[in-house]
């Protein structure tokens, strides 16, 4: 399943290499914020969470705008499975603008 959102992305980290038994690694994980679950009147607000977004490349593609975090981002956003455990991974990102930044 395939959904579009809006996220404020706080955060990005590459990782890449290969394991002690030979077995290669390259991901990228996004941070984004994220409301939190008020169902039952006991949350409020927002907090980072962490999506994986293929692999280190996505994180290069993005370098550029390193001094312009936090930014707002399209996603592409889907539900996957592996017949026990659901999961939400981000398919595609396009930055949208810079986040506004309050002042306190």
């Amino acid at each position: 399943m395939k959904l579009q959102a809006r996220l404020l992305v706080t955060g990005m980290k590459k990782s890449k290499g290969v394991l002690e038994n030979g077995q290669p690694y390259d991901s990228t994980k996004v941070y984004a914020m994220t409301e939190l679950d008020d169902s039952k009147g006991n949350g409020m607000g927002s907090a980072t969470v962490e999506y994986a977004l293929g692999t280190s490349e996505e994180f290069d593609k993005m370098k550029h705008l390193a001094a312009s975090f936090p930014i707002e981002c399209d996603a592409e956003i889907e539900i996957v499975t592996n017949g026990k455990v659901q999961k939400t991974v981000i398919a595609a990102l396009r930055p949208v603008a810079r986040a506004q930044q309050t002042k306190g």
